[in-house]
Formats: C-alpha cells, sequence, structure tokens
C-alpha cells in the first residue's frame, strides 16, 4: 500500500480499491444531494 510519503508503489489491487472507494464517495455524495436537494437549494439562495 502506497504511504503518504510515496517510498512504496500502490499494486494493482490497492489501486482498484482507491478507485472503488472514489466511486462509492461520489455515489454517496450523489444521492445525499438529491436526497436533501431542499436543503441544498435553500442554503444556495442564502
Amino acid at each position: 500500500m502506497a504511504t503518504e510519503e510515496g517510498t512504496e508503489s500502490a499494486s494493482p489491487l490497492d489501486e482498484v480499491m482507491e478507485d472503488i472507494r472514489r466511486e462509492l464517495v461520489r455515489r454517496v455524495a450523489a444521492a445525499d444531494r438529491e436526497s436533501n436537494r431542499d436543503i441544498y437549494d435553500a442554503l444556495e439562495n442564502e
């Protein structure tokens, strides 16, 4: 697994897992925005 300093290279599995994590975060954020659309719209219009 890659460290913050980048001294170790990520394995192919680590790269795939990071892609999956990124996609899950994107989907959860999109679902949250959609389910709370009225709140986001109200905040945007303040």
